[in-house]
């Protein structure tokens, strides 16, 4: 005995199965230098004052007068948006960074730069390769929630 439901399932084409992502560009880090890790240590009650969440990007620019700054809208989950200005300006078109889902330390003092408040700190891999220095903005899967804290 078929329900309502069935029927109309029938009638509906069937969903896009999410197919293999990409193959990845295959990266040779015989190159890369890092730089070395801190000696010294810090404890854990220090470590978990610092706010980490999932922030996404509502809106991303170029600061004006400013080669390096974007200046980023970002969705905390607070309900208000959060600016942050971050200096990698020479790694990323703004407008490819909208959307995004990356993560942020959002319980630092507001720094005033170029006349604009930045209320937290987006988090970026940096490294060096043949000599170059490289950042990656860290952005993570866009399923996590603007606002879900990272432990």
């Amino acid at each position: 005995m078929k329900t309502v439901d069935s029927e109309k399932k029938a009638d509906k084409p069937a969903e896009p199965v999410n197919s293999a992502p990409a193959v990845e560009e295959k990266i040779d880090f015989s190159k890369v230098k890092i730089e070395p890790l801190f000696e010294e240590t810090v404890d854990f009650e220090t470590f978990a004052k610092s706010d980490f969440r999932a922030v996404k990007v509502k809106e991303c620019e170029a600061v004006k007068k400013s080669k390096k700054l974007l200046k980023f809208v970002l969705d905390d989950g607070s309900g208000t948006d959060r600016v942050i200005l971050s200096g990698i300006h020479e790694y990323y078109e703004p407008e490819a960074l909208i959307g995004k889902t990356c993560i942020a330390i959002v319980n630092l003092p507001p720094r005033t730069m170029m006349g604009i408040d930045s209320c937290g700190m987006l988090i970026s891999a940096v490294h060096e390769e043949e000599g170059e220095k490289k950042l990656h903005l860290l952005m993570v899967d866009p399923h996590i929630p603007a606002g879900a804290k990272l432990y």
